[in-house]
């Protein structure tokens, strides 16, 4: 798909592959895009996720931290250390 055909309807691919930047994502799409990758991660068997959403002003990291915690999928998450993204990251941990 080029830019010149690009639908904003148009679903996107992402590879499932245990880091998610939402850079690209407007956050209407976080309460869908969040658990829903979550769930193809344990699917994969994926139990640690980078969830990079920066470091801005933090109302996205706050969007993030508000789905993770009703998640039944999270076990726990932490903010990045500072060479996985600092502040403008977090660090989920999926249950088995």
């Amino acid at each position: 798909m080029t830019e010149d055909n690009y639908n904003e309807t148009d679903p996107i691919t992402l590879e499932i592959d245990g880091i998610l930047d939402l850079h690209p994502f407007s956050p209407k799409d976080l309460k869908t895009l969040i658990p829903d990758y979550l769930e193809e991660c344990q699917k994969k068997g994926i139990v640690e996720i980078k969830i990079i959403h920066g470091k801005g002003i933090g109302n996205i990291r706050r969007s993030v931290h508000a789905l993770l915690n009703r998640s039944p999928l999270v076990a726990d998450f932490r903010q990045a250390d500072l060479h996985s993204g600092s502040w403008g990251a977090t660090i989920v941990t999926l249950k088995k």
